[in-house]
């Protein structure tokens, strides 16, 4: 080995022992098969590729991590709540993994810091935390099986942030609730784009929302359902005090 590549390996393995230090002071544990854990990191960006030419990147441990974090929610509500009906069973689980929820746990153990991007981490939208939270808990299964992940969930999902009398009384989707009461109270809740004339390095959307025909809030996300969201949270606070739910 010259000197060239001894420098690119003790680079490597630095990388390497900074990236397993970082995951266990957020895992508690220490990972059996690190490989798992890297993908859960790693952004499509990288276009990084395995020895039969298949992407390796976290999509696929983040649509496991979802399936299984779903089953360890649906299952704590079942045993939690025993007189609730399939339907309250749904929304009660919708509520916890909902992709704000996701964000916030993300957000809480500082995931973005581990991933791996051709991107600067600026131009990363809110939902990539929620995206590598459930690729981790794809992860942690494939690592660890069902019953570890199952214990972390616990740990980290439902004793910290899990309060059924809450969560009971939130609002899932805003946009929702209103078309809801505007039909029973026969008034029109309409959303309509306008230009977006801000300087982002992402795409942004900007969307009105009339009551009737009065301009009642506004709202500007990244894609048009969440600024509709944004401004459908924003007009449910200004006419709080007429709507029943």
């Amino acid at each position: 080995m010259n000197f060239l590549q001894k420098i690119t390996s003790s680079h490597l393995k630095n990388k390497e022992d900074a990236f397993y230090n970082s995951l266990i002071k957020i895992l508690h544990y220490n990972p059996k098969q690190i490989h798992y854990y890297k993908k859960a990191f790693t952004h499509s960006s990288v276009k990084e590729t395995n020895e039969k030419g298949y992407p390796q990147n976290y999509e696929r441990l983040e649509y496991l991590g979802d399936a299984v974090l779903g089953a360890v929610i649906a299952n704590y509500l079942f045993l939690k709540m025993p007189q609730a009906d399939e339907g309250t069973l749904t929304q009660m689980r919708s509520k916890i993994v909902s992709r704000e929820h996701l964000n916030e746990l993300g957000k809480d153990l500082n995931l973005l810091k581990l991933v791996k991007s051709n991107f600067s981490n600026q131009n990363f939208g809110e939902n990539i935390y929620g995206n590598l939270f459930e690729a981790l808990i794809g992860a942690i299964h494939l690592d660890k099986g069902y019953v570890f992940c199952e214990k972390f969930i616990y740990k980290y999902v439902i004793e910290p942030y899990v309060d059924i009398e809450r969560l009971q009384g939130k609002i899932t989707s805003y946009k929702s609730l209103l078309i809801e009461w505007s039909q029973k109270t026969k008034k029109k809740i309409r959303f309509q784009n306008y230009e977006d004339t801000g300087k982002d390095t992402l795409k942004h959307f900007s969307v009105k929302m009339f009551l009737n025909n009065e301009l009642i809030s506004k709202g500007r996300a990244t894609s048009k359902k969440k600024a509709e969201e944004i401004a459908a949270k924003r007009g449910y606070y200004k006419l709080k005090n007429v709507i029943i739910h």
